[in-house]
């Protein structure tokens, strides 16, 4: 397993081209020549693909605040570039729903009827058509701003979650630097306690070296007198 610090960034990247890759297939590829109730159903497989793509992005946003200093410039070039493209086919997604709306609606009004003096706006089914569609197109306004709001709710999390791991690493590290130069002051004490032990006994040695001579020498004055 890959455990340098952009292994997860590179994973949600390449997820996040593949999903695009999906979906430029069905706007500016063969999918765009579709028709009908294929049409819809590809513009409703882009759409659930864009909510994919938009949770790489916050992912990458989210990985790419454990990224090194020196390796972030080139990664954040990157996570802008996945942002446009996101951006570009959100909106071209956007304007395609917009269009297909428009087309079905106008085909709709075609075959039912045209407006007169009473109805300017054509049969009342014509009007349940458009409220529909219109509906239909602030249902998918909202839905996306939903998503942009849950996408921007989960990177704060992310980014106060990955604040905290970063604040335990911190008092992690303070603690072991403490624990080191306590272990420091801990090694000297010992070394000087050495010494002290030492010195204390060569100073008994000394102390009853000259008690043994003092003994000597007032055992020769008395001998001495004792004798002579």
């Amino acid at each position: 397993m890959d455990n340098s610090p952009t292994a997860l960034f590179d994973s949600y990247e390449q997820d996040f081209q593949q999903i695009i890759d999906s979906i430029r297939s069905k706007l500016e590829g063969d999918g765009k020549d579709e028709r009908g109730e294929q049409r819809k159903a590809a513009l409703r497989r882009v759409e659930m693909e864009l909510d994919e793509a938009d949770e790489m992005v916050s992912q990458m946003e989210i990985e790419i605040q454990g990224i090194p200093q020196s390796m972030k410039p080139q990664y954040q070039n990157r996570l802008r570039t996945a942002k446009a493209d996101l951006s570009r086919y959100k909106k071209l997604s956007k304007d395609l729903h917009s269009q297909f709306s428009r087309a079905d609606l106008l085909s709709s009004s075609g075959r039912v009827g045209t407006p007169t003096s009473d109805e300017p706006y054509g049969p009342s089914s014509d009007r349940t058509r458009l409220l529909a569609g219109t509906a239909v197109l602030e249902d998918g306004t909202r839905r996306l701003q939903e998503s942009q709001r849950i996408a921007l709710e989960t990177e704060d999390q992310g980014a106060e979650i990955l604040m905290n791991l970063r604040s335990q690493r911190e008092q992690i590290e303070n603690a072991r630097d403490t624990l080191r130069t306590a272990d420091t002051a801990i090694d000297r004490a010992s070394g000087t306690l050495k010494k002290m032990i030492r010195r204390m006994y060569q100073q008994r040695v000394v102390t009853a070296a000259i008690v043994v001579v003092l003994v000597l020498l007032i055992a020769i004055i008395v001998w001495e007198k004792v004798f002579n």
